[in-house]
């Protein structure tokens, strides 16, 4: 399933409204089904006939006015969100609900026939839009709906020193650290390691600069002494952007070697804050000289850190 994204956001597809429309005819077909006659599905499966054959229409009509709802949602599913979600809600309590009788055995082991195309299938797109959704919302609307150029970001964008990035390169190299939300347990780590990174920048002949998503002096409280470093403030993400960088996939955020290295982390004493930025926004360090990018380091999951020796040697 490709998402139509754009720096980011993400916009409806034709996929998730093929899905929601399968989805909304599957439901309605089966309330149909379940009210003119009730027993069928029982007598295939060789199931008992319920002792409260109305439950079951009863049933079958909520079925059929979930339908309903996704055939709306249809139209808009980013937009009806909360639609899609009450429908991935349906599925994951119907799947538990039926499971946990059968392996109980309140209710028939035949019984499970039922889940994989009443609830199993539609976890997938359902989820998926969602995420798409999370997606869409999340961060600071763009300003922009075409990135800038590397050139136009680094004439536009200053340090808290007043230079622009263009200005500031023109002097010596710029180590760029695009850093994820301040309340995230990796760049919490970066923080306690800042002055190592300062060093090894200075030993390299370059300047540490931060990038970060919050208003311009928010950040401080962030930092503490380690406020003398230069920094760049970033809202919108659109350095971000004009950098390649952007919104991360679930396996890039929440995949297990994010949460082996997060877990790492919070041994460490690093710890866990609230959210202080875009939560999906992917980090990364560059050295920028001249109006230029000499040598790039995008995160490939959330728990990268930078790598300021391999960075550098990658400029020679």
């Amino acid at each position: 399933m490709t998402m139509n994204c754009l720096g980011g956001k993400c916009r409806n597809t034709d996929w998730m409204r093929t899905s929601l429309v399968l989805a909304g005819a599957y439901h309605i077909l089966f309330a149909v089904w379940v009210n003119l006659w009730p027993f069928h599905a029982f007598d295939v499966l060789g199931i008992p006939h319920p002792n409260h054959p109305m439950l079951w229409r009863v049933l079958g009509i909520i079925s059929g006015a979930v339908g309903f709802a996704l055939l709306i949602a249809a139209g808009d599913p980013i937009r009806h969100w909360l639609i899609v979600l009450l429908g991935f809600a349906k599925c994951i309590a119907a799947t538990l609900i039926v499971s946990l009788a059968a392996y109980s055995g309140d209710l028939p082991a035949a019984s499970l026939a039922f889940l994989p195309l009443d609830d199993l299938l539609w976890l997938v797109p359902f989820g998926a839009i969602l995420w798409a959704t999370l997606r869409a919302h999340t961060g600071i609307p763009l300003s922009r709906s075409q990135p800038y150029s590397v050139a136009e970001a680094a004439a536009t964008y200053q340090l808290s020193n007043g230079q622009t990035l263009a200005e500031a390169s023109a002097e010596r190299p710029l180590v760029l650290v695009f850093l994820r939300h301040f309340g995230c347990t990796f760049t919490r780590q970066i923080l306690r390691g800042l002055q190592d990174l300062e060093h090894q920048a200075k030993r390299n002949n370059a300047t540490l600069v931060l990038v970060h998503m919050l208003q311009s002096g928010q950040e401080t409280s962030y930092l503490g002494e380690n406020s003398d470093i230069p920094r760049i403030a970033d809202p919108r993400c659109e350095l971000y952007r004009a950098f390649g960088l952007g919104k991360g996939g679930f396996l890039e955020l929440f995949g297990p070697h994010v949460w082996w290295r997060g877990m790492i982390a919070v041994f460490k004493g690093c710890g866990i804050g609230h959210l202080a930025g875009d939560g999906l926004q992917m980090p990364g360090a560059f050295v920028f000289h001249d109006g230029k990018i000499v040598s790039s380091q995008p995160a490939r999951t959330a728990a990268d850190l930078p790598d300021l020796e391999s960075l550098f040697s990658r400029d020679h």
